[in-house]
């Protein structure tokens, strides 16, 4: 069994070209070891996929004993909110089934119609522009907060202040001052959102969460904690994700050729672009509660241990030519979205948001391509997710005309292009 070694710095920042940071290969030869985060104490780090999924699934190593100790992470402040986060099973199980019923695959799939309407609006205004486009501030990013807005029940009019101080928690883009600043303002918003959705309920999240307080189901921390949970995740994850899918595709132009030509691969590429794209830069570390051997290292009681969704989604052992972005990958058993009790609950958001985004965009936009050399893009990195300032693409306009519209279909609001405010590109 290995010797503890003298522990390396940690976050490693993706590689140019926006893949995982080479260091992750020699990591992956060797055990688990010792790595220091910027703030809280030394940590093991998994980098193997195999270990990754047994600290993320294996009752042995405790998420919920973060909130008793000085755990490593990327900022001074724990920020510590009691909900999802912060649990282990049964008390995580009890909170998880007050949200699952909403984040369902067969649930989800009733929101497909109200996602293609929100992209082809986004892509009518794109197209009625002109060349060259922000996909991430007119795109990625709008189309995101709406289908989340309809999901959360967030009215449009509050989605730029939600996505500004959810993507600056996530992405590390502010200082601890300035989040502490925004807490107020933040509060302030979430109890408006839900005053209004106890005089409008509706079928959607924040009514569900206002129910299960009212049937005393969760606690008043709980519904709070629970309402920052989904409107942190629901606002970022699956914008950056599908900005990073594009740009992977259109550094090679073959890629996107043959998802145009043949779209029923569109499904099978999503699950390998969330492979394939390094978005979660650092995700919140298990405590062992017992001395527990962890590929070939001993994890003593108490002792944390990261790891490294990014590194496990190449690892050769699982995937074949795991460095190869294949968009008919037929299996692909990634850990993109996590793995054991806390897998994403908005995985079937995220994935049909993908696959819409996909389909429309590659019909409506002819000959897409980058508007500039792929080392002029810049990337949010340092924080728990890492994603693009901006976009920028080329297009032609021979062909890709708005899908005929169907009998029923909503007339679309998909705001303006500017959700989220990043008119600066910034």
């Amino acid at each position: 069994m290995d010797t503890q070694r003298e522990p390396l710095p940690y976050l490693l920042e993706p590689a140019p070209g926006f893949g995982p940071n080479r260091a992750y290969e020699e990591m992956r030869e060797h055990p688990p070891t010792r790595v220091r985060m910027p703030y809280g104490q030394e940590a093991w780090l998994a980098t193997r996929y195999a270990d990754v999924r047994t600290v993320l699934s294996d009752p042995r190593f405790s998420l919920a004993e973060t909130a008793a100790r000085d755990k490593p992470r990327t900022g001074k402040e724990t920020g510590e909110r009691g909900g999802l986060f912060t649990l282990d099973p049964p008390e995580h199980s009890r909170l998880r089934r007050v949200l699952a019923g909403r984040f369902g695959t067969r649930r989800v799939e009733q929101l497909r119609d109200r996602a293609e309407e929100a992209a082809e609006a986004l892509l009518d205004r794109i197209v009625e522009s002109g060349p060259p486009a922000d996909l991430v501030g007119r795109f990625a990013i709008p189309l995101s907060t709406t289908v989340a807005g309809e999901v959360l029940g967030v009215p449009p009019e509050e989605h730029h202040r939600l996505w500004t101080w959810a993507e600056r928690r996530l992405t590390g883009t502010a200082t601890e001052e300035e989040l502490r600043a925004q807490a107020e303002e933040y509060s302030a918003c979430v109890a408006g959102l839900f005053a209004l959705r106890r005089l409008e309920p509706g079928d959607d999240v924040l009514s569900c969460l206002l129910r299960a307080h009212d049937d005393g189901v969760i606690t008043k921390g709980e519904l709070s904690a629970l309402a920052e949970d989904v409107l942190v995740a629901g606002f970022v994850t699956a914008a950056y994700q599908t900005a990073g899918s594009f740009y992977h595709l259109l550094v090679d132009p073959a890629r996107l050729d043959r998802l145009r030509d043949r779209p029923e691969l569109i499904e099978t590429a999503v699950e390998e672009l969330v492979r394939y794209v390094p978005l979660n830069n650092f995700i919140l570390p298990r405590y062992a509660l017992q001395d527990i051997e962890l590929g070939g290292v001993l994890i003593r009681a108490g002792e944390p241990v990261l790891v490294a969704l990014t590194s496990a989604n190449r690892d050769p052992s699982v995937f074949e030519n795991p460095d190869d972005l294949v968009v008919d990958r037929t299996a692909c058993p990634h850990v993109g979205f996590g793995h054991g009790p806390h897998y994403c609950l908005g995985a079937p958001l995220a994935r049909l948001e993908m696959r819409v985004a996909l389909e429309t965009v590659l019909r409506r936009l002819p000959g897409l391509r980058l508007a500039v050399p792929w080392e002029d893009l810049r990337w949010k990195t340092g924080g728990a997710v890492n994603g693009l300032h901006a976009l920028p693409v080329a297009f032609g306009t021979a062909r890709g005309a708005p899908a005929r519209e169907r009998p029923g279909r909503r007339p679309a609001s998909a705001g303006d292009g500017r959700t989220g405010g990043h008119t600066d590109g910034a």
